[in-house]
């Protein structure tokens, strides 16, 4: 589990609940005192002396927001359906029942008002989570990527062993004077033209052209690596197009994209397993 993959409106669901079951010890009905009688001997019962509306409304809204809540945290699903969506249709019923029961009373009290305003925000943050977008964000924010390591001493800045935009060059070679480069000397002084004779030189041309693409340096790609984190839980695929999955961007996560794979990144998640990451949609920068 990844509390990270909270989201606000998973925030509201759980403010919700507790409000929820704060009114479930309220007086679910109010009552006029008569003058000279002494009403502390009576008391109005509250959603716990009431088993139907207990399980109803208060029991069945706090039961919907933990299914909700553990959907988001483990994504399962039961009879091909989300956890998530069994915890939407109980607030909904709970709002439901809530709102009738408050209309048939004819002196609700502050159990009855208290929980249907619970209820009516638990369904709309359970129903409306998902597609508003200030909802959407995560309720824990992402910690600070890693630090870039320092190059070693004597290296420059973004050029070191791998980086995308460095030019390897062979062992023993001179900068931009690599076997075979156009501009290398072939023999005779420096800043003199080479001696040998033209068969010769047609000879090393030849065998130049041929060893360039084994030991020349490789062109540089325009693609840089860097930190990105998903606005919302997504799915990361392997690299051989196998439809399912093997594991999930979780919000709030760092994670290394190493390489543009047509629309999609190639992403390195915390554990070392790399995948396509399809939807890119959102994604923010580190």
């Amino acid at each position: 589990m990844n509390i990270r993959s909270l989201t606000r409106g998973d925030g509201v669901v759980i403010g919700a609940a507790v409000v929820l079951f704060i009114a479930s010890f309220l007086d679910l009905s109010g009552y006029d005192c008569p003058s000279g009688v002494d009403c502390s001997r009576f008391s109005s019962p509250n959603a716990w002396d009431s088993l139907g509306l207990l399980m109803s409304v208060f029991l069945a809204g706090i039961i919907g927001a933990a299914l909700v809540i553990v959907g988001r945290l483990s994504p399962r699903k039961v009879v091909g359906l989300d956890l998530g969506q069994f915890g939407t249709a109980f607030t909904v019923f709970a709002l439901w029942t809530a709102f009738w029961t408050i209309i048939d009373v004819s002196d609700a009290g502050a159990g009855l008002i208290l929980g249907l305003l619970g209820t009516l925000v638990l369904a709309a943050a359970t129903v409306a989570g998902p597609l508003v977008p200030a909802l959407k964000a995560p309720l824990v924010g992402a910690p600070k990527p890693p630090q870039a390591v320092q190059p070693p001493y004597g290296g420059q800045p973004g050029q070191g062993y791998g980086y995308p935009g460095a030019q390897q060059q062979p062992y023993g070679a001179q900068p931009s004077q690599g076997y075979g480069y156009p501009g290398a000397q072939t023999g005779g002084q420096p800043g003199q033209p080479s001696q040998a004779d033209p068969a010769a030189a047609q000879a090393q041309a030849a065998q130049a052209q041929q060893s360039a693409p084994q030991g020349g340096a490789a062109p540089a790609g325009d693609f840089t690596p860097f930190w990105f984190a998903v606005p919302v839980a997504r799915p990361l695929y392997g690299e051989d197009g196998a439809p399912n999955p093997i594991a999930e961007l979780a919000p709030g996560t760092w994670y290394l994209a190493v390489e543009q794979r047509g629309q999609g990144l190639i992403a390195q998640t915390q554990d070392g397993r790399r995948g396509v990451l399809q939807d890119t949609t959102g994604i923010q920068r580190g």
